[in-house]
């Protein structure tokens, strides 16, 4: 039997044959994200969203090439030590990322997942540096809400009301360097994917995401499960990327039904960084940053200090586009789970 065969697990997973360590990470955000319970554990926090630019899309850029030069930094590396970059953003074209990141000069494969983009760009950094074409990549991903409301909804000027499901796009970029090599201070370490497939029930409600992405999140959970012989009891946390309060209910249920219950292990990183109490955010928080900047600043915390062991981060994403709402299109799902685990 080859090795690939042996690292490729059930119909989805893929168990990496040697270890992915995550040398380091950081993340950017606005001012509301800064103000949110999150807000000490960030790396830098902007003291208004525009970040210095003259457009919304020149800061969601700034907001990359900021992420991208303090990991780097952090993890003690210059552009020239990455092979690639992996990277995606919301916006039409990915232009949050190429304006963002092109003075690095890192060979850039762009990618495109939604709100999913973090996990997949995770993914396939790991099984590149697993794989032995690269020694070190970088990966990065970014939202921007007044670049995100402007593409996919109504300009902030408008003033359009949103509906108690909606969630609120997160203003911030995660970036994360994988290397073959420790380093100094490792974060945690990559061990295996779960690539998701797109997943649609027929919604069209593009300001209720979170239904629409859950059955994507709970068909990628479930085949994890299956491929690896595991169970919730085998992590400490089930991360999935936004699906926010509406969401986690449809999930927690669609996964009942296929007989796992998460309820006790399952966080969303859109329901953690902002205060529904304090801050105006509806069912929670939503967009590219969401899930990335959760990673860097909270979830990687948890691991270094062995308050958790293993967790599955499942990044979610809608798979809408402005031509395909207004066309009367459903928004389809895709979540890609990838498992994160502290190092002993």
């Amino acid at each position: 039997m080859s090795q690939n065969a042996v690292n490729s697990l059930g119909l989805q997973s893929v168990r990496l044959p040697v270890p992915v360590y995550i040398r380091n990470s950081a993340s950017v955000v606005g001012k509301k994200e800064g103000d949110g319970p999150l807000g000490l554990l960030f790396d830098m926090v902007g003291e208004d969203d525009m970040f210095g630019c003259e457009s919304w899309e020149d800061a969601e850029s700034s907001l990359q090439k900021d992420a991208v030069y303090l990991a780097l930094g952090k993890a003690k590396l210059k552009p020239e030590d990455m092979k690639y970059i992996f990277a995606g953003d919301l916006l039409g074209q990915s232009i949050a990322t190429s304006f963002g990141i092109m003075n690095f000069g890192i060979p850039l494969l762009g990618v495109y997942g939604a709100c999913s983009t973090c996990g997949e760009s995770l993914s396939l950094g790991a099984m590149a540096v697993a794989a032995g074409y690269a020694e070190n990549v970088v990966c990065v991903t970014s939202s921007h809400f007044a670049s995100a409301e402007k593409e996919f909804r109504f300009p902030l000027a408008y003033g359009n009301q949103r509906p108690l499901s909606a969630t609120w796009t997160v203003t911030g970029s995660g970036a994360f360097v994988l290397s073959t090599q420790m380093g100094e201070q490792p974060r945690a370490v990559i061990t295996g994917i779960t690539t998701g497939k797109i997943v649609d029930y027929g919604l069209k409600d593009s300001m209720n995401m979170g239904p629409c992405m859950a059955p994507a999140a709970a068909s990628t959970i479930a085949q994890h499960f299956a491929d690896w012989n595991r169970k919730p009891e085998d992590y400490d946390k089930i991360i999935t990327g936004d699906l926010g309060s509406v969401g986690q209910k449809v999930l927690i249920d669609l996964l009942r039904d296929k007989g796992y219950d998460i309820s006790e292990k399952h966080m969303d990183c859109g329901m953690e960084i902002y205060d529904p109490e304090s801050q105006d955010t509806h069912a929670g928080g939503s967009g590219c940053g969401c899930s990335a900047v959760t990673l860097s600043a909270y979830i990687l915390k948890n691991l270094e200090q062995k308050n958790w062991n293993r967790v599955l981060f499942v990044p979610t994403g809608a798979l809408l586009s402005k031509t395909s709402f207004n066309e009367g299109q459903t928004v389809p799902g895709i979540a890609h789970g990838v498992v994160i685990e502290s190092i002993s």
